[in-house]
């Protein structure tokens, strides 16, 4: 093969010009993420009862639907929780691997099965179906910064012109509103309506009777009278809007000609739909929507589609309304992409400079310096096809690799140089004959290093998926490097080298190159006497070794593990429970305390806090606090001496 790219170089050329274009064309397509996707997939499915007490959610909703899900294909488990608000949660986790959208279908498909059996109630709420990530990638704030704009307005407006166009955006999985939209509260007295021996299924019956949209027909429709020369659709008022018009229903018509009328026995207004979350921005209520991520979206992306979305939104608000993004976890990731694009950049270039102290000759360090960027667009080509992402270890392994790609064309290229200072062959000749000798020790060298790093590719659980992908980043962008050592490096040689003299990286050499010759070979000579020294006194040395061996083993046992490095991600998340029983009015009393504390401290930013939702369930005793905390070059402390700070505190 070498012989065939070194008489066709054009050839060699178009093969690495198709290796960069699939790369360049990959990269825009490549998710970006901080790590792979560790969790397995997850479908949740959330139904509402509302009135419902816990126990009677767990009856009659969670536990129909937990029985119908037994048996999905590829479901490992399932987990079901049923709070006081009515709501049902199961989330069904299946086996790593499993299509998240079939795995959604046949949840469907086996809901559908149940539905007959679910209470009325529930099926006029719906059954949701998602598919997202469990974690919050960010969190919007609607809030009116001059008080003009009440919670309810906001909430209100968040619900019919905001939500639905966030939940449009490539990448969300869920958009979960933590306020509730305005409607028509009916406050009934219990005395009054047992006075006028009346019941809550009257009242019920009551407004839906007379609460409707009623289809009045049209005059002049056919068939008509001879002459008929005009045709109207006839239009009513069906649907109330107001206090008034709702307190004007008819409950009861006595047979004295007396009515009942609904304001008889109730207090009507316009309120909140539900009172079962609420959030605050810096201590102060607004409408909040917590954004969570598709399975295997692109945070970074979603992230700038949805300010870019609602900065388009933005034109359109009420006067004495904004927004905010007050908690939002793509600019760690963003951060640390970016550090290792750096810390890419920076290998690079040391890999570069390093072989041109070595090889002291522009063309000779020119074409391992080619393989490099087309070994790595190669490897994202590939990573695309696998379905692979961009992230921290993907990358880490690229650096890794930077040293190890360059290794098979430095070896093309110093045995050429060698056979024409030693020969005085051509260029062309000289490669012809490197690669006749070298060619089995490149295949060797490939294969051998990738078979370090292919084996951790098949290791199970989460451990395989974290580090499956790093593995095969290494592997294959190494064995891009033995296939271009084998077409494009030789190619290059024949074309690009020039012939060299005798003694070219000699001692005799003047100016720095020359300096660094001499020293380097003084100190090869001065390597090679300690390594004989070693090896005239074996026992001594294997005894420092086995002390070594010991030491370290030592240490290793004395390490801390963890299944993830704890970073810096430059906010804290504060999980609030209070006792069973607790009121909201308890809750917003401690809430009240944590945010005094932060908004106190200098490194803290925004935070933002949710009341009615945690980490442990749904309830008036539950809460959650996102706090942010300004950049990591504007604060002295980290985030985790910020929690165990806050820990303390409160």
């Amino acid at each position: 093969m070498p012989q065939f790219f070194i008489s066709r170089p054009i050839f060699a050329w178009v093969v690495a010009l198709f290796i960069i274009l699939m790369g360049i064309l990959a990269i825009p397509n490549l998710p970006i993420a901080q790590f792979p996707e560790v969790a397995p997939p997850s479908i949740t499915i959330n139904a509402t009862y509302p009135g419902a007490s816990a126990e009677v959610v767990n009856e009659s909703v969670t536990s129909m639907i937990e029985k119908e899900l037994n048996g999905a294909d590829g479901l490992m488990y399932f987990e079901g929780n049923s709070d006081s608000y009515g709501r049902s949660t199961i989330t069904a986790t299946f086996e790593p691997g499993t299509d998240p959208d079939m795995a959604s279908v046949d949840v469907q498909n086996r809901i559908k099965r149940v539905e007959p059996r679910l209470p009325q109630a529930v099926m006029q709420q719906g059954i949701d179906v998602s598919k997202a990530a469990t974690n919050f990638l960010l969190i919007v704030a609607i809030s009116s910064p001059d008080g003009s704009q009440n919670v309810e307005s906001l909430a209100d407006y968040a619900t019919r012109n905001v939500l639905d166009e966030l939940k449009r955006v490539p990448g969300v999985g869920q958009a979960q509103l933590y306020a509730s939209e305005r409607a028509m509260r009916v406050w009934v007295d219990p005395d009054k309506l047992t006075g006028y021996n009346l019941s809550m299924a009257d009242v019920n019956a009551a407004i839906a009777g007379q609460n409707i949209q009623v289809p009045a027909g049209q005059i002049g429709s056919p068939p008509v009278p001879e002459g008929q020369q005009v045709s109207a659709s006839i239009t009513i008022t069906g649907l109330l809007a107001t206090p008034q018009e709702f307190g004007d229903i008819i409950l009861r018509a006595n047979p004295d000609g007396s009515n009942v009328y609904l304001r008889d026995v109730a207090r009507i207004e316009v309120g909140s739909q539900t009172y079962q979350f609420s959030s605050r921005l810096d201590g102060q209520p607004v409408a909040s929507i917590a954004i969570q991520l598709t399975t295997g979206g692109n945070a970074l992306e979603t992230a700038t589609l949805i300010r870019e979305r609602m900065e388009e939104l933005e034109r359109y608000f009420p006067a004495g309304m904004a927004w905010d993004i007050p908690y939002d976890t793509s600019p760690f990731v963003a951060a640390s992409i970016e550090k290792v694009v750096h810390t890419l950049g920076e290998a690079i270039l040391l890999v570069v400079l390093v072989m041109y102290l070595f090889l002291q000759n522009f063309r000779y360090t020119l074409i391992p310096t080619l393989v490099v960027p087309i070994c790595l667009l190669g490897t994202f080509a590939v990573m695309h096809v696998l379905g692979f992402s961009i992230n921290i270890l993907t990358m880490f392994g690229m650096v890794l690799a930077i040293g190890i790609l360059v290794d098979d064309a430095i070896v093309v290229v110093e045995n050429v140089e060698r056979i024409m200072a030693e020969e005085g062959l051509s260029p062309k000749a000289a490669s012809r004959k490197a690669m006749t000798q070298i060619t089995g020790a490149i295949v060797g060298i490939t294969l051998v290093l990738s078979a370090v790093f292919l084996p951790l590719a098949f290791m199970g659980g989460s451990v395989g998926v974290i580090y499956q992908q790093f593995s095969v980043s290494m592997a294959v962008s190494i064995l891009f490097s033995g296939f271009l050592a084998l077409t494009l490096t030789p190619s290059l040689c024949a074309t690009l080298l020039k012939p060299v003299k005798a003694d070219a990286h000699g001692e005799s050499k003047k100016g720095p190159f020359g300096w660094f010759n001499r020293g380097f070979n003084r100190a090869t000579h001065g390597y090679q006497r300690s390594v004989g020294g070693m090896v005239r006194r074996p026992k001594r040395f294997m005894l420092v070794y086995v002390i070594i061996v010991v030491g370290f083993s030592f240490l290793y046992l004395r390490l801390p593990s963890s299944f993830l490095p704890v970073e810096d991600q430059g906010f804290t998340i504060t999980n609030v429970q209070l006792p069973p029983g607790a009121t909201l009015e308890r809750t917003l009393g401690a809430v009240e305390q944590i945010e005094d504390y932060y908004m106190a401290r200098p490194s803290v930013d925004r935070i933002v806090t949710i009341l009615g939702y945690s980490f442990s369930g749904a309830g008036q005793n539950a809460a959650l606090a996102f706090t942010t905390f300004k950049d990591w070059s504007e604060r002295d402390t980290t985030a985790m001496e910020e929690a165990n700070m806050a820990t303390m505190a409160l």
